[in-house]
């Protein structure tokens, strides 16, 4: 049978010969992938690349001497790059993989189901870019977090995060009656989201603006904001400048 022209030309990376062969049979059944090769180091893969122009690698990360990180940096700078989906056994390079415009991020040993989301996303991402080059003027922060969550990964909009707190060295998002967490200091995570959207009241704590519905204080100097859900937050002295410049004070 002819393969769909429209099917993404995939190249697998993966240093280990029974996850090559794993990601073969799964992508054998997924028509939306035209296997093209494999590699099995990021020496390798970027020559691939070059050679092939694939629409899209399955990454591993790692790897002997270039890993997959370095892969996917090095693929950064290119004037046209495949997308990347990360398929690896560890789930703490999310952040940094998500910040490299990865597409996705696996976990092995991977199932159908979830490859075939992650193709999905690749191919949407393809639809909104068809030339495969990179985006100029986008906006320098983000606006999705990746977290583990029991045995996956979440796939977060900025957008929809009302409030962070700090917890040790993890930071609680809150998204509805739900939470997650992620480990990442808070003055990174600060830098990461559009202070537009989102404000800093205390040294523990993010709020998205919009959730912040007064700011009071009880009568002995201290102030709070009243959010949209009923949580009261303490606003820190260091930062109460910028909670009240929101009241035009």
């Amino acid at each position: 049978m002819a393969a769909d022209p429209a099917a993404l030309r995939t190249l697998i990376v993966d240093d280990e010969p029974l996850a090559v062969e794993r990601l073969q049979l799964l992508c054998a059944r997924e028509p939306a992938i035209a296997l093209v090769g494999t590699a099995t180091d990021g020496d390798a893969a970027l020559r691939m690349v070059e050679a092939l122009a694939p629409d899209l690698l399955l990454l591993d990360i790692a790897m002997p001497e270039r890993d997959g990180m370095s892969v996917a940096r090095a693929l950064s700078q290119a004037a046209r790059r495949p997308a990347i989906i990360f398929v690896t056994a560890f789930d703490g390079f999310a952040v940094e993989a998500f910040d490299l415009a990865a597409v996705d991020y696996l976990l092995k040993p991977v199932a159908a189901d979830r490859l075939n989301r992650a193709v999905a996303r690749a191919v949407a991402a393809r639809a909104e870019s068809p030339a495969g080059a990179v985006a100029e003027g986008g906006s320098v922060y983000v606006s999705e977090f990746w977290v583990p969550h029991r045995a996956e990964l979440v796939r977060i909009a900025a957008e929809d995060i009302e409030r962070i707190d700090a917890e040790r060295d993890y930071m609680r998002l809150h998204v509805g009656q739900r939470s997650f967490l992620l480990h990442q200091t808070i003055s990174a995570l600060e830098a990461r989201l559009d202070p537009e959207r989102f404000i800093r009241l205390h040294r523990s704590t993010i709020v998205r603006r919009d959730r912040i519905e007064k700011l009071r204080h009880d009568g002995s100097g201290v102030w709070y904001a009243d959010l949209a859900d009923g949580a009261a937050v303490r606003i820190g002295r260091t930062y109460l400048g910028t909670a009240k410049a929101l009241a035009g004070r």
